[in-house]
């Protein structure tokens, strides 16, 4: 036999298998791709494996087959393909033929038949086979010769390998398959004859069908349970017995248009993968792609090569670098700065804190194809003379500050920063590459440049660690020679004005969101710059001594576990944990891991604690613990030595509905609810002589459901000034307004909240320790009461099924890329998010438009007051203590005039000495 097998993949079986085994994946777009990316994988593995191999990767043609005549039934009970597997269908095979691979999709035979025939030619031509499936059915084909390769298992079957897995040799696996039957194909089988009996009959009569059938008799000695009544089953069943071995049997002498000959070892197109990966947003395999270093794309093999840009690291072939290192160079790039009314601007710097930063280049570009880089600071040995950083700084300080003349960078907000550290405003119109592409999709995962490179561009970057190093001996960028420094600063501009010109006119021909870009994110990006840089004080004091409390409380726990538990344990590992409560407590195991272990989760132990003392001290343990280091010990260190003051950091490019996020310390995540929680909020305090002013949208969400649903009674509850919880308790529990309970407010804030964030009977009933089907009463009947509520509801799903997004009432859009999916946990999930995400999403855009106009206000008017703090729909304030009154009083009317919906919007508005007391 020749050294190099030929290799026939199941496409259609790993295709089905994909689907089903691996997470679901879609693009940007809504264009699933888990299947794609798991056959991919598959075929890129053997490439590997087999790289002199001739392949081919065969599917199941559409239509009836040789089988259809013999049984009208013959997988009649399949239900049709999923829409969200059919939409991969076209995808794969266009990869697959990129990949050089020939694809056989041939009319009344299936895959199998097709594999077994090329098999069988394989073999006959002296050549070994390897059949690369997952299907059961394949391992009769096996001998000698052929071997069957499951990838997805790691699992290899030669004739030894049949018998192991099987109990019976590949000459027997027909014989097998029919007397048990296959439900998925509709092959009937023996009724009664299951997997064990059919193993049984085979192995004790030692041979198949026609061996069964010549001596039925004999059966009745084999002993096994049941043997005594198999020959009746299989005599009236013989003619079903012989139909389904036909059925079963893969043929291996079909008229195929194409032979051994047409097979081939795989020459990739490189060019028609980066198109087909970039579309299909595989970025890992992308960037391989450009970088030459996909091991399934061998450019001695055919393929188109690798951009010249990837190759040594150095920048688009086709771009023109300068380096500016003279008077007269820098002036002729002033006077072309100075014609232009539009220019892209990215700061080199030491750190990535912008508090910390020193500039040392400026990189800058007006056309793509051309950038300049502005070393100003590398200290390297040998590092070239450069001209005088701040006279540079001032040079470009009227092109940065001029009000008209339009600024493009990604993610500007950092570079405003650092030159406003060093007393350069920037100013006039922003456009940010970062906030382009999350107004398009904020559901994307990552607006880097370098994701957007490759996602858009089909480019891969040069990334800092290529030209810095990595860990603790990375180089900071002053220290990075300019032969790498200038072609990487050059990209970095080139490279995001390539993308603005792009994205912009991307993100106007999609609805409004045109505005929501000019009106909101990037007015918005001059604020969040200076609410960052001003900080808010904090009473470091204050902290420690809560540590300690904290400290004292947490050892308490731990011997009150221990005392519970009968023994000492680490509170810390799911695995003691789960032994002490399901193994040795015999408490009820409630949700298993994926791996099948009993879980530990927060929300296992939070319904554990209603009922058992153990898991309540554990949440109080870990609630504390989590308290204690990610707030009291941490935020005294992120205070700023140079100010005294803390400064957050807020992102505009995370969430998906829109709202902030903040990092270093998460603001949104100090809890609210509980007596340590405040006690860190009372860490947070005005500097002598000001106050802290908080001011706090009240119910916003409930009141845009109101405006979004039309709902007659809510519009009334909200027009009459009404508590609306203690409203919807009256209506729901069908008491008076004024005798409506505490616990009934509660359980009607409960539903409040839950219905617009789409939360099920059962959810409700899980929240409000009742039971699910008291819960279903209680949603019944609030839709009764608000009949708008309800029709919103179906309203916005169906639109969200029709147009694959929901907006906000600003026409921010959120992409639902599963609401059409035929998992129904995952089109719920959808739903649920649909009904929301416009409340949320409208939530955040108002509190943005509050800021913007908050900020404007406070950078003309004599207020001496500053905007500290953004959290969820509140904004913190520090205000000079004389003008207290007046501010709360302007402040709440500008914040509630930030939207005009059918319900009035309302500010609370409170001062104290710290963050805490001003609630």
């Amino acid at each position: 036999m020749a050294d190099t097998p030929i290799v026939l993949v199941d496409g259609s079986s790993y295709l089905y298998r994909a689907f089903h085994a691996l997470p679901p994946l879609t693009t940007s777009e809504g264009q699933p791709t888990g299947a794609i990316k798991g056959v991919l994988n598959m075929l890129k593995r053997l490439i590997k494996d087999y790289p002199d191999s001739p392949m081919a990767v065969v599917f199941d043609a559409p239509g009836k087959t040789f089988r259809d005549e013999l049984f009208e039934e013959y997988k009649s009970h399949r239900p049709p393909m999923p829409d969200d597997l059919r939409s991969q269908v076209q995808p794969l095979h266009d990869c697959v033929r990129a990949l050089g691979l020939p694809l056989l999709c041939i009319q009344g035979v299936e895959a199998d038949d097709v594999i077994g025939t090329l098999a069988r030619q394989a073999t006959e031509a002296g050549r070994d086979a390897v059949i690369s499936t997952g299907d059961k059915d394949m391992a009769q084909l096996v001998n000698a010769h052929i071997t069957l390769v499951n990838t997805m298992k790691d699992e290899t079957l030669d004739v030894d390998g049949v018998k192991e897995k099987f109990g019976l040799p590949p000459e027997l696996i027909i014989d097998f398959l029919a007397l048990m039957g296959d439900k998925v194909d509709n092959i009937p089988g023996v009724p009664g004859v299951g997997e064990k009996t059919a193993l049984g009959l085979l192995q004790g009569m030692q041979g198949g069908l026609e061996t069964l059938y010549a001596d039925l008799d004999a059966i009745k000695e084999l002993g096994f349970r049941g043997a005594k009544t198999l020959p009746k089953k299989l005599e009236e069943h013989r003619d079903q017995a012989f139909l389904s071995y036909r059925l079963a049997t893969i043929k291996t002498d079909c008229e195929l248009p194409v032979g051994l000959d047409d097979l081939d070892i795989a020459h990739p197109d490189r060019e028609a993968l980066v198109e087909l990966y970039r579309r299909l947003e595989f970025r890992a395999w992308l960037s391989e792609l450009l970088e030459g270093k996909d091991e399934g794309v061998d450019d001695a093999a055919g393929g188109t090569p690798a951009p010249a840009e990837a190759e040594g690291g150095g920048g688009s072939a086709a771009r023109e670098d300068h380096v500016i290192l003279s008077q007269a160079d820098l002036d002729a790039w002033l006077a072309r700065l100075e014609a232009s009314d539009t220019f892209c601007f990215d700061l080199e710097t030491t750190s990535l804190d912008y508090m910390e930063a020193r500039v040392v280049g400026v990189g800058l570009a007006l056309e793509p194809g051309e950038a300049a880089y502005i070393p100003l600071a590398h200290d390297y040995l040998d590092a070239p003379e450069q001209l005088d950083r701040d006279a540079v700084l001032e040079a470009l300080r009227p092109l940065w500050e001029d009000a008209k003349r339009t600024k493009v960078g990604q993610n500007l907000k950092y570079d405003i920063s650092v030159l406003a550290n060093v007393g350069i405003r920037v100013a006039g119109p922003l456009e940010d590459t970062m906030l382009e592409s999350y107004v398009l999709d904020s559901t994307a995962t990552r607006h880097d440049m370098d994701s957007l490179a490759l996602k858009y561009l089909g480019e891969k970057t040069v990334s800092f660690e290529e030209i810095a190093g990595k860990g603790a001996k990375q180089l900071t960028f002053n220290q990075v020679a300019l032969e790498q420094a200038t072609p990487y600063a050059c990209e970095d501009v080139d490279i995001t004005l390539r993308l603005h010109r792009l994205l912009r006119p991307r993100v106007e021909a999609e609805g409004r969101l045109g505005e929501v870009l000019e009106a909101i994110e990037l007015p918005l990006i001059p604020v969040l710059s200076r609410m960052e840089r001003t900080g808010v004080a904090l009473d470091p004091e204050r902290l420690h001594t809560q540590s300690q409390e904290l400290e004292a409380r947490i050892r308490e726990l731990e011997t009150r576990a221990y005392d519970l538990a009968g023994r000492e344990f680490n509170l810390g590992s799911p695995k003691q944990l789960g032994q002490i409560l399901f193994e040795e407590q015999k408490i009820p195991v409630i949700k298993k891991t994926p791996k099948g272990a009993p879980s530990t989760a927060e929300a296992v132990l939070e319904e554990l604690a209603l009922d058992y003392p153990l898991p309540k001290v554990i949440m109080e343990h870990r609630g504390l613990a989590k308290l204690k280091s990610t707030y009291t010990d941490k935020l005294p260190r992120l205070v700023n030595k140079a100010t005294g003051r803390l400064h957050t950091s807020y992102h505009q490019a995370v969430t998906a509905t829109g709202r902030l996020s903040s990092s270093d310390p998460n603001l949104q995540n100090i809890p609210i609810r509980t007596e340590e929680g405040r006690r860190i909020r009372q860490a947070f305090i005005a500097r002598p002589g000001y106050r802290i002013v908080a001011a706090d949208y009240s119910q916003i969400e409930l009141r845009i459901m109101a405006h979004l649903s039309g709902d007659k009674g809510l519009l009334e509850a909200f027009a009459e000034g009404r508590d609306i919880h203690a409203a919807t308790a009256a209506e729901v529990f069908g008491v008076a307004l004024d005798k409506v309970s505490g616990d009934q407010r509660r359980s009607a804030k409960a539903i409040n909240f839950g219905l617009i964030y789409g939360m099920s009977a059962w959810g409700l009933g899980r929240q409000l320790h009742i039971e699910r089907n008291q819960a279903q009463t209680y949603i019944d009947r609030y839709f009764d009461r608000y009949p708008g509520v309800a029709r919103y509801m179906e309203r916005i799903r169906a639109q969200a099924a029709e147009d694959g997004y929901v907006e906000t009432v600003f026409g921010r859009r959120l992409h639902l890329p599963e609401i059409r999916s035929q998992n129904r946990a995952r089109r719920q999930g959808a739903e649920r998010t649909a009904i929301n995400a416009p409340m949320q999403g409208t939530a955040a855009d108002i509190i943005k438009r509050a800021m913007i106009d908050v900020d404007a206000w406070l950078s003309s008017e004599a207020f001496d007051a500053v905007m500290v703090m953004q959290v969820h729909d509140e904004l913190v304030f520090e205000v000079a203590e004389e003008q207290v009154d007046e501010f709360i009083a302007e402040v709440k009317t500008r914040m509630e005039g930030a939207a005009a919906l059918d319900v009035a919007l309302t500010v609370e508005a409170e001062s104290g000495a710290n963050w805490d007391e001003a609630h």
